[in-house]
């Protein structure tokens, strides 16, 4: 790793230093960060296994809940063994295309999650507002083509990330205040002009959250103008509940989304809670989404009640 005049000229590796300003209690706070991954992680293989399994649950909203568990899975496994390593183990350092990769996938795994809440709302909007016509609109084809859609839209925005990082070659310093690489902490690194860097990013973020934010609220602006029209109160209730646990995901992650993105670009919080927060935001709907589903769906709440019971059973 070249170094002139306190730069680094192409360097090799970077120093991730965890959550700055806490660095004597990370190793507690690994703990709490070590059980939502936890909690994440069996909470979502658990919902993939019952919905590939329960029959009645193959219909376009689980499905779509199924490919959200799995890109959960993906942020946990993308995040949590390097942080932890440098709670836990003080591994600080990392290679620098390593870091390029889990930036990646990172990133990819977040728009991934946004598309799909997108794709759950439009269901939510077809299935109130369009009932008789929703099973021959999203068929199994079509579903297949919404997932891979989200799926080209991010990997390419995203993919430009990593490959506009990679052209700079000279960086005031390795060291990333940061317990995963995260493409704002990678960017301010370096000592040459980032402003396509910057411009790019933010770009993105508006390609990706913020066109599906939009999308979101038009579909729930017009569901919730079919629901009012609903002529009984039972009617109108059971609509709504139908989109409740959407709702709850929804909000849980776009308020931290945004509160992160522009926390790291326009405010004024101090590092190591913007670091925290932002690692609270890649961990906590994993964990979350799970459970909101399995308590709002019976079907789900009831194969849960049922292995539960037959583990016991087999004691």
């Amino acid at each position: 790793m070249g170094s002139t005049n306190m730069s680094y000229l192409n360097p090799k590796t970077v120093i991730l230093i965890g959550i700055p300003g806490l660095e004597h209690v990370q190793f507690w706070i690994g703990f709490p960060f070590f059980s939502l991954c936890l909690v994440a992680l069996l909470g979502n293989v658990i919902l993939i296994i019952i919905i590939a399994r329960e029959r009645s649950l193959h219909q376009p909203m689980y499905i779509f809940l199924a490919v959200l568990a799995a890109t959960d899975l993906g942020l946990c496994v993308a995040i949590a063994p390097k942080m932890l390593a440098i709670f836990w183990f003080g591994s600080y350092s990392m290679a620098f295309d390593a870091c390029l990769t889990q930036l990646f996938f990172i990133h990819t795994l977040q728009g991934m999650e946004s598309g799909i809440l997108l794709a759950m709302a439009f269901d939510r909007y077809i299935a109130i507002c369009d009932p008789l016509r929703h099973a021959s609109i999203l068929t199994p084809l079509f579903l297949a083509k919404m997932v891979l859609m989200v799926a080209i839209r991010t990997m390419v925005l995203v993919g430009i990330l990593p490959i506009l990082l990679k052209r700079l070659q000279i960086f005031q310093s390795v060291v990333i205040a940061h317990s995963y690489c995260e493409h704002m902490a990678v960017v301010k690194l370096a000592a040459e002009d980032v402003h396509i860097n910057k411009s790019y990013g933010l770009f993105v973020a508006f390609a990706i959250l913020g066109f599906d934010l939009i999308f979101v609220f038009i579909s729930y602006i017009f569901i919730f103008r079919a629901v009012s029209h609903l002529p009984q109160k039972e009617a109108r209730l059971k609509a709504f509940n139908t989109c409740t646990s959407h709702i709850v995901i929804f909000l849980e992650f776009y308020i931290l989304a945004f509160f992160s993105f522009f926390s790291h670009r326009f405010g004024h919080v101090s590092p190591y809670m913007h670091i925290f927060l932002s690692t609270i935001y890649l961990l906590v709907p994993p964990a979350l989404n799970p459970i909101v589903y399995g308590v709002k769906t019976t079907e789900i709440r009831n194969r849960v009640a049922e292995i539960c019971i037959l583990k016991h059973d087999s004691q």
